[in-house]
């Protein structure tokens, strides 16, 4: 899988973008699990893209779902056995 950052925002630790291989959209954000440091990918329609491009309100509300793991039924990738929880 290659993902693609097509926006980010540093301050609130998050980006958006493109799975090249699956054209899927996605919002991610980054996890350490103690040993390592990687992001988890959320899956998005091209409507929330634009929508979290333009309201950081919005990208806000389900980037902290993404945090308190409400949204797991949309990560591209499932975690391994040692999960690791929000930077």
């Amino acid at each position: 899988m290659k993902f693609t950052d097509i926006y980010f925002n540093r301050e609130e630790r998050f980006s958006l973008g493109i799975e090249e291989s699956s054209g899927k959209i996605y919002a991610s954000i980054p996890v350490t699990n103690g040993t390592t440091d990687y992001e988890e990918y959320y899956e998005i329609s091209h409507a929330q893209l634009e929508l979290f491009k333009k309201d950081l309100n919005a990208a806000l509300a389900f980037v902290t779902k993404c945090r308190n793991r409400q949204l797991d039924e949309l990560l591209i990738q499932k975690p391994g056995d040692v999960r690791g929880s929000p930077d």
